[in-house]
């Protein structure tokens, strides 16, 4: 029974690593205006957005259905330009027994990725892997480079 998994996933990103970091750090709220169809709105709940133990809350769109997700940021980086985020509720947590999403940005050359890593554990073993949502985060960072290279 191999409950416990870890899918990884990078992406090129022209609109820079900086942009990225600081968007998802700082102005989390934001996103849904890059990424209208996929997240609806991001809330704080506890903290401050950009700090250790704050706690966020997501509203988003994932095969076709809305969907909610807690969070609490476990871990910024900056210099690696990396934010670790354990979910604490939503629905995630209905599947997995826990889940920590990372990402970070690095410069390959003159590439820029963006690499996301899912890390789970799922409650049973009728349970997927969460291939689908991993796609989704790298059409979400899509969707930032895009609104960013077009202003």
């Amino acid at each position: 029974m191999g409950l416990i998994g870890k899918l990884v996933a990078a992406t090129e990103f022209k609109a820079g690593g900086d942009v990225f970091h600081d968007l998802f750090k700082q102005r989390p709220q934001h996103i849904s205006t890059a990424s209208p169809d996929k997240v609806q709105g991001c809330d704080l709940h506890e903290g401050e957005f950009g700090k250790v133990g704050s706690i966020i809350s997501w509203r988003y769109t994932h095969d076709g259905k809305e969907r909610t997700a807690k969070q609490v940021i476990q871990n910024i980086d900056e210099e690696k330009k990396l934010m670790e985020f354990k979910m604490l509720e939503g629905d995630l947590m209905e599947k997995y027994k826990a889940f920590l999403i990372t990402f970070h940005a690095e410069n390959k050359g003159d590439i820029e990725l963006i690499t996301w890593t899912l890390e789970y554990e799922m409650l049973s073993d009728d349970v997927e892997h969460p291939i689908s949502l991993l796609s989704y985060f790298i059409d979400v960072t899509k969707d930032i480079e895009t609104h960013h290279i077009g202003k």
